[in-house]
């Protein structure tokens, strides 16, 4: 690997972007891919669909093999909200590997004794997700049921790359949240991104079973577009 090649990738790993690294096997070229913007040629598009599918390998281009490395950050989850459901769904998403960033500001959800070892924040919603890195790789769940914490959280979430945004509720109020974020200004297309209720329907009742929807549908929603 070319030097500046390298100080280019670890530059790109500390700020948290995906990134892959093609190599040309016939001669060793190298290319970096930034996988935040589009792909402006067949090779970035390869490059793109190997990052979904989290795998790296060999392409062929025109007669040539590449070999893409892929560079992904850790899956992201943003829960808003220090419920009793986002204990179970913080230890779990932790266990997957993922990075976990609990926002409440009710500092007598958001402490340490309920999330040991969770990144807590407890300024207003949008304000501390204004301050996290959000990817496509991030997801973004709000679980208050109150709208003065959820609806400012969506609102920033829907104007991110957020690959899930997902709102815990029943439709009754999901239909009113719906409703209050077109008044909002967000276009009634934009808004189908918000899965609300949030998490897969498996008849979840307890907070760990509700937790395990939320995770399922996070997930499915990751690999969809590798199918």
């Amino acid at each position: 690997m070319r030097p500046e090649t390298l100080k280019a990738l670890v530059a790109a790993r500390a700020e948290g972007r995906e990134i892959a690294l093609a190599t040309r096997l016939a001669d060793g070229a190298e290319r970096l891919i930034d996988l935040t913007v589009p792909p402006s040629d067949e090779l970035g598009a390869k490059a793109v669909g190997a990052a979904v599918r989290d795998e790296s390998g060999p392409v062929e281009l025109q007669g040539e093999t590449w070999f893409l490395n892929i560079f992904n950050p850790p899956v992201g989850l943003v829960i808003v909200g220090a419920v009793h459901i986002a204990q179970p769904l913080s230890r779990m998403a932790a266990t997957m590997g993922w990075t976990v960033t609990v926002i409440d500001p009710r500092t007598a959800f958001a402490s340490e004794a309920r999330f040991p070892g969770v990144a807590l924040s407890t300024e207003w919603p949008d304000e501390a997700l204004q301050g996290i890195a959000v990817t496509s790789r991030t997801a973004v769940v709000t679980l208050t049921h109150d709208p003065k914490l959820d609806d400012p959280a969506l609102r920033t979430a829907l104007e991110s790359r957020a690959f899930y945004i997902g709102a815990l509720g029943s439709k009754k109020t999901h239909a009113a949240r719906l409703e209050r974020l077109e008044a909002a200004g967000f276009t009634p297309a934009r808004l189908m991104a918000i899965h609300g209720p949030v998490g897969l329907a498996i008849g979840a009742r307890t907070p760990a079973e509700i937790a395990v929807s939320i995770l399922a549908d996070i997930v499915r929603a990751l690999r969809a577009a590798a199918r």
